[in-house]
């Protein structure tokens, strides 16, 4: 039976990608993912916002104190000890190039054009095989339009393309007034892939404290259904690479992305709720339906329940809600 399926170019083992999340942060929870059967994985994001928090730190730190005696430039004071983070990412992108044998992807987090973006660059010299632009962006500002926000993205993705040969994919949120057009546009820009979708955080209020805290709730199953109905009505529209992302916590939860039209399925909830050996039990529960089925490989579902090969296709768009209204007693 053959799981193996290409995403982003990468002739991949099977489906299951572990996604964004701390389980990436060092090469010992790596390599227990690779362990368990990960096709490829998916570094922890790297924020814009860490990079130029860095930057303007180490400017803080060469210049303190510069004013105070002529040999003062000579040395680093003592102030305090400042985290070069983002160039521990990058280290960290090359020993897990050295430790893995499966492809290593980066993830830089961020939605301006700025400097940050020269960090793309170093990762991909690290060694990593593709990279994630993970944009998780809420303008909030009235005098922004939805074509701005477009725009932004676009800008952004086209400043990583110019900075790096390997392939780009693009983790974006489900707010577009018109998601096919945008995944179109992004196409166009020279995008690899989509990553749909970016679960966004939202933020709780504590009532004891009278704080707006964040509050990270995991996914389950049922979150889902928004990216399966994406995956669907975009496969087949373009060449752009498929990844599922957000409620794939089972094998019938793969199977399902993967008859949508998904050339890779993302874990990170399931991952931290169960451990690293998940993937394992997943796995072999695909393996066990697609014999039940008679299924002999994953290139043989890919895209069999896409909105283009379903026979009534308007069952991914607006038909569905009257249905799903009807259907319940």
């Amino acid at each position: 039976m053959d799981l193996s399926t290409t995403y982003l170019g990468l002739k991949l083992r099977n489906p299951i990608v572990p996604s964004a999340s701390p389980l990436s942060h060092t090469i010992d929870g790596m390599k227990q993912l690779e362990d368990a059967g990960a096709a490829a994985i998916v570094m922890y994001s790297l924020f814009e916002e860490q990079i130029a928090h860095e930057a303007a730190e180490l400017d803080h730190y060469l210049n303190y104190g510069k004013e105070s005696f002529a040999e003062a430039l000579t040395y680093f004071p003592e102030a305090r000890e400042y985290n070069i983070g983002p160039d521990e990412y990058v280290d960290l992108v090359r020993k897990a190039k050295q430790s893995l044998d499966i492809p290593v992807i980066g993830s830089l987090n961020g939605i301006s054009t700025g400097g940050w973006i020269g960090y793309a660059n170093k990762i991909a010299e690290a060694g990593a095989d593709a990279l994630e632009l993970n944009v998780y962006y809420i303008p909030t500002d009235q005098d922004i339009t939805s074509s701005d926000v477009e725009d932004r993205y676009l800008e952004v993705l086209h400043a990583v393309k110019q900075s790096v040969t390997i392939p780009v994919s693009v983790k974006l949120s489900p707010f577009f007034s018109s998601m096919a057009h945008m995944a179109k546009r992004l196409e166009t820009a020279g995008a690899d892939g989509l990553v749909l979708f970016n679960r966004f955080y939202q933020p709780d209020i504590d009532l004891e404290t009278l704080e707006v805290k964040p509050n990270v709730v995991l996914s389950s199953s049922n979150s889902m259904r928004l990216p399966l109905r994406w995956v669907a009505i975009l496969y087949g529209r373009m060449k752009m690479s498929l990844a599922a992302t957000s409620g794939i916590h089972t094998a019938q939860d793969v199977i399902k992305m993967v008859m949508a039209g998904a050339d890779v399925t993302m874990m990170c909830s399931a991952l931290l709720k169960n451990g690293p050996q998940h993937i394992a039990q997943v796995l072999s529960d695909l393996h066990h339906w697609m014999l039940e089925h008679e299924y002999i490989s994953i290139q043989q579902m890919k895209g069999s329940m896409s909105q283009k090969a379903v026979a009534d296709p308007s069952a991914f768009e607006r038909a569905n809600y009257v249905k799903a209204l009807h259907s319940y007693k």
